[in-house]
């Protein structure tokens, strides 16, 4: 892996906790990734989030769009977010970042932190926005930072548009490969660690297109029913960090230790939580065909050659949870516009265009989907490179 253009390590001068920053490349000047916070986050973690973030925005590249990809970046910080102390860091991090966030790097949420507290905290730290880096590039600032405003303020039955767009695009990569192995999607069982962003939103499209998700990992456990789980209720009964309040638990939906959806009965797996859920010790406990990573990193690269062995696809993070990036700046330059139906058609048709064109050539190549995703992304970045300019 090449080295980044920038890393940096900050101390908290109150906690001594830590904080990071990885800038991998710049395009025009810019790099885009969000900040997780969990406690535990390492430079290390953050540096390879970095670099999926430049694959990710190189994927999506395509000429004919308004949104030009930007290079990839990341933040985080090493802290449990339901810390009493964690919002006042989480400021004191942003006004200390706030030189880099003026002039290259655009974030927002990420794991332990919604948008709304990165944007009150951002203003709070003196910023005009998290993404006011990319407002240079815009035609006209003012119409696209409305439109991002506007979109931001849809929901759909309840839940909002920058929190669905993500799962929309988990789940078309999943049923992408379901069509592509002529599985019928009824029958076809779903288990998931996380209910959060990410999750809840994918539990939602999965289930209305038609699978059944049979176990749902949060911090308190597992909670599972062959039968299938009432994936609305549960949605309706989350806190703020996803997790589910067990009132909401119907007869024949049982309690499991938390690691029981690693092996679940089910023929999708959709690790939506963590980076580092599977290792090359609990792998071997995965019955599913597919995982299906709904969030970063979440299986170890030594874990993925026992995994392909043992015939279970891994459909990775670079391609499928590049949906909630690609949203925001098609959004902001204004390929699309503040409408639900219009955002998860673009979705839906750019993420499967894109699983599929990965197992395609995962299949000629001999290779795993995820060599083949960042095969695609470097025939890309040569375009990009030629037409705007990056800096390693």
């Amino acid at each position: 892996m090449a080295t980044p253009l920038l890393s940096l390590t900050w101390t908290d001068h109150l906690t001594v906790r830590q904080g990071f920053l990885v800038v991998d490349r710049l395009v025009r000047g810019v790099a885009s990734g969000g900040l997780r916070m969990r406690a535990g986050c390492t430079l290390e973690e953050v540096t390879g989030l970095a670099r999926g973030m430049t694959v990710k925005e190189a994927l999506h590249y395509d000429p004919a769009s308004r949104y030009v990809p930007l290079g990839g970046a990341k933040g985080g910080i090493d802290c449990d977010p339901r810390d009493p102390g964690a919002y006042p860091l989480l400021v004191r991090y942003l006004r200390a970042m706030r030189p880099y966030m003026e002039s290259c790097w655009t974030t927002g949420e990420d794991l332990g932190l919604t948008q709304d507290l990165v944007d009150r905290a951002a203003t709070e730290a003196g910023l005009v926005s998290s993404i006011q880096a990319v407002y240079p590039l815009l035609d006209d600032e003012a119409e696209a930072r409305r439109r991002l405003q506007d979109a931001f303020a849809v929901e759909v039955d309840g839940l909002g548009l920058d929190e669905l767009v993500g799962g929309c695009g988990v789940a078309e990569a999943a049923l992408a490969a379901l069509d592509r192995a002529g599985v019928p999607y009824a029958g076809t069982r779903v288990a998931l660690q996380g209910l959060g962003t990410m999750g809840g939103a994918t539990a939602r499209f999965l289930t209305r297109a038609g699978l059944t998700v049979v176990a749902v990992a949060d911090l308190k456990g597992t909670i599972a029913n062959p039968a299938g789980l009432d994936v609305e209720s549960l949605l309706a009964a989350r806190d703020v960090h996803g997790t589910v309040h067990r009132s909401a638990l119907r007869p024949g939906d049982r309690e499991l230790p938390g690691g029981a959806w690693l092996s679940a009965d089910a023929e999708v797996l959709v690790p939506a939580a963590v980076s580092y859920a599977i290792d090359a010790g609990n792998q071997e406990r995965i019955t599913a065909r597919w995982v299906v990573e709904a969030a970063s990193m979440p299986v170890r690269p030594e874990a993925e050659p026992l995994l392909a062995a043992r015939g279970v696809t891994v459909l990775p993070d670079v391609v499928v949870n590049s949906g909630t990036n690609a949203w925001w700046w098609w959004t902001l330059f204004g390929d699309i516009g503040a409408d639900a139906e219009e955002a998860f058609a673009r979705t839906r048709r750019s993420v499967r265009d894109l699983v599929e064109r990965m197992l395609g050539r995962a299949e000629a190549d001999g290779t795993t989907p995820r060599a083949a995703a960042h095969a695609i992304a470097a025939d890309r970045l040569p375009l990009i490179a030629e037409r705007f300019g990056w800096f390693r």
